[in-house]
């Protein structure tokens, strides 16, 4: 199944130089200091990169922060932060606020900055992937790896290295919570709708395929509730994303737990269920038209015209008929009979 997601810019920096004259005294301590600005600039390079796979961006990675290590933790492998944490001013912009630069004395800001950038290279090499026409199995398994591996980063992110920021993260901005929180939901959300794809292919139970997506939606949920207490003039068009798939995979829970009903000759709720369905489908529609229509940071797109959306109202109208007709067709049990 092709599949269709909001992506939000990459996070924009300065260059750094790295040129510490009276300090990296040394030809060994120049050479890292080289070799920090050199993997930082091919780093930087790899995010705009659609060749880029991610056994390139691994190595890219490691290369760097591995490097980058060395101003943050003490070299005597004690609990002490390294003499050259506070040495370089970095500079980043947001994904949502745009051309609005933040700047920290902090080595630690940077590799926060920098993983963040790694974690939306993930997310957005998983959405070219799965947007593509007969993608296979092993490429929406590479989709999941990739999703499953922007939330872990994320995460860890948000447990491990934000909080010892000196300079607390500004509210509204890329590290805050809220944020953070929203981009980790909806990687997890993004990758389930990937084994609800799998899950339709291999012609799963309907009652498995309703639950999933039922839940799917319900993350979708989250990461909208997580945005909603933000500034609307970032935070709409992404909003407008996460609304309209909690909306279309709601359709999807209530339109396989129609076929559960149905295989169970409950005929009236199933036709219920699919009903409700149908609400759900249009304002999925609607919202899909509002998307398009808003202007803001992320994607610009006509969602309603992905096959991923165009496959789901078919899939609700024939299965509606369907109970209809069945509906039709059963007995009623007052008959009496001759």
């Amino acid at each position: 199944m092709t599949h269709w997601f909001h992506r939000n810019p990459l996070k924009a920096t300065a260059p750094v130089s790295f040129n510490y004259y009276g300090v990296a005294t040394t030809p060994a301590a120049s050479k890292i200091c080289n070799d920090l600005r050199s993997s930082r600039t091919q780093l930087l390079e790899l995010f705009t990169d659609l060749t880029c796979n991610p056994e390139v961006m691994k190595n890219a990675t490691d290369s760097y922060f591995s490097l980058l290590q060395g101003f943050i933790n003490s070299l005597d492998n004690s609990t002490q932060e390294s003499k050259l944490r506070y040495i370089q001013n970095f500079k980043w912009t947001d994904t949502l606020q745009g051309h609005v630069p933040s700047a920290q004395q902090d080595a630690v800001f940077e590799l926060i900055s920098m993983a963040f950038n790694v974690a939306l290279w993930y997310s957005k090499y998983a959405s070219r992937l799965a947007g593509k026409e007969n993608i296979t199995e092993d490429e929406a398994k590479e989709v999941h790896r990739s999703l499953k591996i922007a939330a872990g980063i994320f995460k860890h992110l948000k447990e491990n290295h934000i909080p010892k920021l000196i300079t607390p993260a500004e509210k509204g901005r890329d590290l805050e919570v809220r944020l953070i929180d929203s981009y980790i939901i909806q990687c997890q959300a993004e990758a389930q709708e990937v084994t609800i794809a799998r899950a339709i292919e291999l012609k799963h139970n309907p009652g498995l395929i309703a639950a999933l997506a039922y839940e799917t939606a319900n993350f979708y949920q989250r990461a909208d509730h997580s945005l909603s207490s933000l500034e609307p003039t970032y935070t709409v068009k992404w909003r407008k994303y996460l609304h309209l798939k909690m909306c279309f995979y709601t359709a999807y829970a209530y339109c396989y737990h129609g076929q559960t009903l149905l295989a169970s000759d409950k005929c009236g709720e199933a036709i219920r269920s699919l009903q409700e369905s149908e609400k759900f489908y249009a304002k999925a529609e609607a919202l899909c038209k509002e998307y398009g229509e808003t202007k803001g940071p992320g994607t610009t797109a006509k969602p309603s015209g992905h096959l991923f959306f165009r496959k789901l109202g078919s899939l609700v109208k024939n299965t509606l008929e369907k109970c209809q007709r069945e509906n039709g067709f059963m007995p009623n049990p007052n008959q009496r009979k001759n």
